[in-house]
């Protein structure tokens, strides 16, 4: 909300919430009034919106997407977009449909050190990347609030959609090239003691890819970990290797013996209000206004996607599973 409200060509025209009262503490917080609601489908009627934020819990997403979508609106959904194929393309349908822009909540495509890795990229800084991996260590319990709801199959889905997708999309960001194949592992480490209740799926799991031409990577994502959050990220190529904001480049420092290390903000923090929502907010409108799409849009964000379901696949049958599948 804050990130709207900042933005100068933007407000908050209504909400829509279980809660009312969830809504008016906001409301009173950050300093703004607006109509409340808690019927998407008449706040939809009622209200002219432009832009339409969908942050409800993820099994919800293929009816609040699709309804915003015939509703006119542009989209902001927050990941994942869909737990299953079958969500994924009902969304999908109604914004070609609608013919509205989309951008999907890979909000550290924004992070300052995603920005650093890819200008290097671009530099060649590393010369021709060949491997490449990115992990998700985040221990999601009881001391979040979305535990309650995350830990379940019909709302989590899986480690990778409640959560590591966002070390998938990084790795994608970073390769720039078409997955064709995945193969991945899963497990539980039943840790009652410290994830009462359970997890109801793998919270843990690793996968390896295979890009078109011949590139090659490693996603692993852990919500059940016991340690502080880390968002490892490791880049070799040809010419040197990117290891999270360490680069050691032998075409750009020749004399180099060992690891520079380059002072920007890291992804190390799985508190969402560490992440530049508003960066992609402002990125949003801007493409609204230039009736451009966004790199981060629901066409862009399949391709993540079919990873995660792909790779659920894999695990459960134990074998590797071709792309596309979306």
């Amino acid at each position: 909300m804050r990130a709207y409200l900042n933005n100068p060509e933007t407000e908050i025209a209504a909400i829509a919430v279980r809660r009312p009262e969830t809504a008016q503490a906001y409301q009173k917080s950050l300093g703004f009034s607006c109509a409340i609601y808690t019927d998407v489908a008449k706040m939809l009627h009622e209200t002219d919106l432009d832009i339409v934020s969908i942050c409800t819990p993820p099994s919800m997403h293929p009816e609040h997407a699709v309804a915003a979508a015939q509703a006119g609106c542009h989209l902001v959904l927050e990941k994942p977009v869909a737990l299953n194929v079958e969500g994924f393309r009902q969304i999908r349908a109604a914004v070609e449909t609608a013919k509205v822009k989309t951008v999907i909540s890979f909000v550290l495509r924004w992070n300052p050190l995603f920005e650093t890795i890819k200008a290097l990229l671009g530099a060649e800084a590393i010369g021709r990347l060949f491997y490449g991996e990115v992990d998700y260590n985040h221990g999601i319990g009881p001391w979040y609030g979305q535990y309650r709801w995350n830990r379940l199959k019909a709302e989590g889905g899986s480690s990778l959609l409640s959560a590591g997708l966002h070390a998938l999309d990084a790795l994608r960001w970073f390769v720039q090239k078409e997955a064709v194949e995945v193969f991945a592992y899963s497990t539980n480490s039943r840790n009652l003691e410290l994830y009462p209740g359970g997890y109801e799926y793998d919270p843990t799991m690793v996968m390896v890819l295979k890009f078109k031409d011949g590139v090659i990577g490693k996603v692993a994502s852990n919500i059940e970990c016991v340690q502080p959050y880390t968002f490892p990220i490791t880049l070799q190529g040809t010419s040197g290797t990117i290891r999270n904001n360490q680069l050691y480049s032998k075409k750009l420092m020749p004399g180099q013996t060992g690891f520079a290390t380059i002072p920007t903000i890291l992804p190390d923090s799985g508190d969402v209000t560490h992440h530049p929502f508003q960066h992609e907010i402002d990125h949003f409108v801007r493409c609204i206004q230039l009736n451009v799409e966004s790199h981060a849009n629901l066409a862009d964000a399949a391709k993540t996607h079919e990873i995660c379901y792909a790779a659920e696949l894999s695990a459960a049958e134990g074998r590797p599973v071709q792309l596309p599948i979306l």
